[in-house]
């Protein structure tokens, strides 16, 4: 009954095929030596792979020694490899099941393209999803949180989850088969722990179909999460421009922090932040907030972001003299400018305008600051900030792509003339 379950499981969310090598997760409990014992009854090329965390001292190597004496009486080959996780724990500044997760899932990978595996399997299953569930639920989540564990995330696929604990330990003890308890699973230490030991059992004795309906709840929530993301899709095409989130088309959505969240929390923003983002759009602009690798700047009229590391490219110019006669024509167009070669008495510098920068601007008599200028024509903080100039001494002779300098302009007693063009 388990073996038929399993394999319609495998085929409905097409998580593997006949033909494909799969990289087990071994650790020697119930889960994974069923996981391994039914995908090899089914006859599917199976390597396996175990982590020793070292975090449970003599019996950590018993879980070791375990999974090496299966793996030989099934014929199936193992790969096992030792993790000192207290200390990448500290190094990292995270816990202890932070660190060792990272661990684990970072040399499966590894190990699964080392072997060539189609798949990593896990051997998560129902009460793995309902306490998943409802860690999200204590920590706070949004619909994707809630739709506990997925059968399969990029090369992770999870043949059990069709199964509950129940059922797994009633195929093990059908077939005879032993495995290993990890003794910290009956201490209440981690949050996980105490749910499937305090909570759920609380939660049973005024349900006890509980897990039941959490999993039907969940799968409600699957399928309604495909219909918001799809909106949210669409919506976040409807807000969106080349330099960040157009704050009017935003506010116009049916659910607009929603939305602003959305749009940044795959950049490293929080829940708190986009609050505080969502808030401010009403105020002036100028405010400033960052994640760990984008920038988000409060325009007049849009969100701008930015990665933290992108800096300005400094513009490359083509220079070229040329003798004025009646045949030469000035081109038109802010991507080139000419100006009056005599005038340039010192090499021409490039850098990024500073505050209090003046120039006069072509056609005008009288200096403007280069701040009101680029305010004037509507630039935003990020393309202020993007601005360079081409200076002689002191001088602004253009902002480069934008405008050159009235004094060194061409006239009649030009006799030379310096064509400086941006190249794109």
């Amino acid at each position: 009954m388990f073996l038929k379950k399993i394999t319609q499981y495998i085929e409905q969310y097409q998580l593997f095929s006949q033909t494909d090598k799969i990289l087990v997760a071994l650790s020697g409990g119930a889960d994974s030596v069923a996981l391994v014992q039914m995908l090899s009854t089914l006859g599917y090329t199976c390597e396996a792979a175990h982590c020793n965390f070292h975090l449970r001292g003599s019996e950590s190597d018993r879980d070791e020694q375990f999974v090496r004496q299966l793996c030989n009486e099934l014929h199936i080959p193992l790969h096992v490899t030792h993790f000192n996780t207290e200390q990448e724990a500290q190094r990292l500044h995270i816990s202890i099941e932070m660190a060792a997760r990272a661990l684990r899932y970072t040399w499966f990978e590894e190990l699964r393209l080392a072997c060539k595996a189609s798949v990593i399997a896990v051997a998560h299953h129902q009460d793995d999803s309902v306490e998943t569930f409802l860690l999200n639920l204590i920590r706070g989540t949004g619909i994707d949180g809630l739709r506990g564990i997925r059968p399969k995330n990029g090369y992770i696929v999870r043949p059990l989850l069709c199964l509950s604990r129940h059922d797994i330990l009633t195929y093990l003890h059908d077939i005879g088969q032993t495995y290993v308890t990890d003794s910290t699973n009956l201490q209440d230490e981690y949050t996980r722990n105490k749910i499937r030991l305090n909570l759920l059992p609380l939660m049973q004795e005024i349900n006890p179909s509980v897990k039941e309906s959490i999993l039907r709840t969940a799968g409600h929530l699957d399928n309604a999460a495909l219909l918001y993301h799809k909106e949210v899709t669409e919506a976040l095409a409807r807000i969106r421009t080349h330099e960040g989130i157009d704050i009017t088309a935003l506010l116009a959505e049916a659910a607009p922090e929603t939305l602003l969240f959305e749009a940044l929390h795959p950049l490293g923003f929080n829940a708190a932040q986009v609050s505080d983002i969502f808030h401010s759009l009403q105020g002036q602009p100028g405010k400033q907030f960052s994640s760990t690798a984008w920038h988000v700047v409060k325009d007049r009229r849009l969100l701008l972001i930015k990665p933290c590391n992108e800096t300005s490219e400094k513009p490359q110019l083509e220079i070229q003299e040329h003798e004025l006669t009646h045949n030469f024509v000035i081109p038109r167009g802010k991507d080139t400018i000419c100006v009056d070669a005599a005038l340039i008495t010192t090499p021409l510098t490039l850098r990024l305008w500073q505050a209090g920068d003046t120039f006069v601007p072509f056609g005008m008599r009288g200096r403007k600051k280069v701040s009101d200028y680029l305010t004037d024509r509507k630039f935003s903080r990020l393309q202020k900030a993007q601005q360079w100039v081409l200076c002689c001494g002191d001088d602004i002779v253009w902002l480069v792509g934008e405008r050159s300098d009235n004094r060194y302009r061409v006239t009649d007693c030009t006799q030379k003339v310096l064509c400086i063009r941006l190249i794109k």
